[in-house]
């Protein structure tokens, strides 16, 4: 934090604190410090949310990281525009997820097996196909709101052809809730939850990677 200056702590080789209290980084986090910073810089210009659309809608179709890797920082960064980063990582997630239906309705046997044999999901994309013939229009409300790629969801539907108004309403309600109930926590909770983020990066940052991998696992091995 600028303006922050390091309080040294006997007995604490590499670790440093603010005079606020906040630990700054050892060796072993500078480098997640610095992406961090990074990303809190980016959500609080004016490419923030350009660069949040893009993310969101690229998510949605073949993109591996998920748009909360985004929307977190910004909110924090920005907290009184928590409604406009939501409505825009919605809108653009939920336009992604169109294109992601079109892969699988007119190009799955070009890009989108090709899409779905980099993520390695191959096998488990078969198993989710036949689920998706069963539940349809609770595997698009369900797995929208949790890890699982929602890229694969969208693909299956455009596969299935299923009926896209269906689809797009089912994805605005999924996608918005996932959204504005992350948009509206940290607004209302936005200073702990920060703090708790900077003092645990590397814990936070592995919580997510292990969660973003999850998902892949599970639809590999689990569906």
């Amino acid at each position: 934090m600028q303006g922050d200056l390091p309080v040294a702590i006997a007995g604490s080789p590499g670790r440093c604190y603010t005079a606020h209290g906040r630990r700054q980084a050892g060796w072993g986090t500078s480098m997640l410090r610095r992406i961090y910073d990074w990303i809190i810089r980016l959500s609080a210009s004016r490419h923030a949310l350009p660069a949040l659309a893009a993310i969101a809608f690229a998510e949605s179709s073949f993109f591996p990281i998920p748009p909360d890797a985004f929307v977190i920082p910004m909110v924090l960064a920005q907290p009184k525009s928590a409604w406009r980063i939501a409505l825009v990582a919605t809108s653009a997630s939920v336009l992604g997820g169109i294109a992601g239906y079109a892969i699988g309705y007119y190009l799955y046997e070009t890009l989108g097996q090709w899409l779905i044999a980099v993520y390695g999901l191959g096998d488990g994309f078969d198993a989710f196909r036949a689920a998706y013939a069963k539940w349809g229009l609770w595997i698009i409300l369900i797995k929208g709101l949790t890890p699982i790629p929602y890229k694969i969801v969208t693909i299956a539907s455009g596969l299935a052809g299923y009926n896209l108004p269906a689809f797009v309403l089912a994805s605005i309600a999924t996608r918005g809730a996932r959204f504005f109930i992350v948009a509206g926590l940290l607004r209302l909770y936005g200073e702990p939850i920060r703090d708790f983020i900077e003092r645990r990066l590397t814990l936070v940052t592995t919580a997510f990677v292990v969660l973003l991998v999850g998902g892949f696992l599970f639809v590999r091995y689990v569906i």
